[in-house]
């Protein structure tokens, strides 16, 4: 189902599902984890996650960067975490690993976009988008900025037309935020080259997760356990501690590791199990 007019469905801090409509909250669900180290440091830090702190969180976003509006801010060379999959898929196209990236954008949907700064103010600032509405004045900043709207009347959320619409375009090593490993399946059996990337993955399955890193080079690990629990089977590396993203493949270790070369923070880089988890993980993990 389509939402209405100017409405944005977001699952978002502990996958509380929250509804936007006309830039105002207007419907905030339960979440289904009660702390996320992540939340902590917010810029409006939510410690103990419930409907009412997820509200004023969500608050604080429209109006310090107009999520879900027409002015929303879209380009960021911040790193509001330092692996997230906007940041190392941002570095990865500042290097030429990647040829462009399809994402998401509330008002816009699934986006082409090569430009690395786009592709961090968007990502950078994103919950998980359910669903979305055409926001005609965003749509057409995203476009000035170089971005590629999928669907300018619908904006419609279609990873795997994204991609394809990419590479007709001729781009080559295109990454691609998926939350279903099916979508993951697809896309890789038409783009062998692409770069898979699992997000919003808090409370996939046990099935889900195996699949997801079979198909995917790179997965967040989120509030996950089963996805933990692949990485611990499967992952070559792990980037983070207490929300940690696993890589799958030498491609997404390679990711990583140009994210790394390229970061001016200093990193310890050792031998150990995965998972591995220095810091407290989100609470609890499902």
């Amino acid at each position: 189902m389509m939402p209405d007019q100017d409405e944005h469905i977001l699952e978002a801090i502990g996958r509380s599902r929250v509804v936007v409509r006309k830039g105002m909250v207007i419907e905030v669900g339960p979440p289904i984890i009660r702390e996320c180290p992540l939340a902590k440091k917010f810029s409006t830090p939510v410690d103990v996650i419930s409907p009412e702190k997820v509200r004023s969180n969500i608050e604080s976003r429209i109006s310090s960067y107009g999520m879900c509006t027409e002015n929303r801010l879209l380009e960021s060379t911040q790193d509001f975490v330092t692996f997230g999959a906007s940041e190392i898929i941002s570095q990865g196209l500042r290097s030429g690993m990647l040829g462009a990236a399809v994402i998401v954008c509330e008002g816009a949907g699934t986006v082409i976009a090569t430009n690395p700064d786009l592709v961090q103010g968007i990502g950078g600032r994103m919950s998980g988008l359910v669903a979305t509405s055409p926001i005609p004045k965003l749509m057409k900043r995203i476009e000035a900025l170089g971005g590629v709207v999928l669907n300018m009347d619908d904006a419609k959320i279609d990873q795997v037309d994204g991609t394809d619409r990419a590479y007709l375009q001729g781009y080559s090593n295109v990454a691609v935020t998926i939350t279903d490993p099916i979508d993951g399946r697809r896309i890789r059996s038409k783009h062998p080259d692409a770069l898979i990337f699992g997000v919003h993955l808090t409370g996939i399955g046990k099935e889900g997760a195996y699949e997801m890193a079979e198909v995917a080079d790179l997965a967040s690990g989120c509030a996950s356990k089963w996805i933990r629990a692949a990485a611990a089977e499967k992952a070559l590396l792990q980037a983070g501690s207490a929300v940690p993203v696993f890589a799958f493949t030498e491609r997404g270790k390679c990711l990583v590791l140009e994210k790394v070369r390229a970061s001016k923070q200093r990193f310890l880089i050792k031998v150990e199990r995965i998972p591995y988890a220095s810091e407290k993980c989100p609470d609890p993990l499902v």
